[in-house]
């Protein structure tokens, strides 16, 4: 199978993604070379951080243009808990800040009152298994880090929810497009099957593994 590739924009746990894909036997490449990502059979999206800084160093590093043109192709794309986020409309996280567009709503802070960071280990609530849960039982517990919660205008791409003041989006999918809140990295068993499904779907829809 031919690398994956894990967009290196500075913002990211890049190397724990990487070594979580090897160890289920994925290869996986950590890169900031547009040419890179529009190659490779899936690709993935990992971030921590600000949104607006996210975007300016994707806009920078000429990778908007390049996942656009992944998504487009239907090349399997992961966003991770702010590559998630910046797969919407908005953020109002230091803004409004515009991001990559490609799934319709917002990126909303998380209501007065709660502690934020939401950190620590949470309930997802599958409202469908989708491709990236199979196999996993809904009300499992995953790891966050997250100020900031997705609301997508289309609520049928949501596929698990968790609870945290309020109910909210944590995964999402439409047609080669996922996304998760969590860190599937560092979320143990579950996670590495979270990220073994992502895996064989690339493996999949690879025509070099056919």
């Amino acid at each position: 199978m031919r690398p994956l590739a894990i967009i290196d924009y500075g913002m990211g746990n890049l190397l724990s993604v990487k070594k979580a894909l090897e160890k289920l036997g994925y290869p996986a490449e950590i890169t900031l070379d547009p040419e890179v990502v529009l190659a490779a059979p899936g690709v993935i999206l990992p971030g921590v951080g600000a949104f607006a800084d996210a975007m300016n160093n994707l806009r920078e590093r000429g990778l908007v243009a390049a996942i656009r043109e992944a998504v487009r192709k239907g090349v399997p794309f992961l966003g991770i808990c702010l590559g998630l986020q910046i797969l919407f409309s908005t953020s109002e996280e230091g803004g409004p800040v515009e991001g990559l567009n490609l799934l319709s709503g917002e990126v909303k802070r998380l209501p007065p009152g709660l502690k934020v960071p939401h950190m620590g280990w949470n309930q997802v609530q599958l409202l469908k298994a989708g491709e990236l849960f199979q196999g996993v039982p809904t009300a499992t517990n995953f790891y966050f880090v997250h100020s900031y919660y997705i609301d997508p205008a289309d609520k049928t791409i949501i596929t698990g929810t968790t609870d945290y003041g309020l109910t909210f989006a944590v995964s999402i999918q439409r047609d080669n497009l996922f996304g998760v809140q969590f860190h599937p990295e560092k979320s143990s068993r579950w996670g590495l099957v979270v990220l073994k499904n992502f895996g064989e779907l690339v493996s999949r829809a690879d025509p070099a593994c056919h």
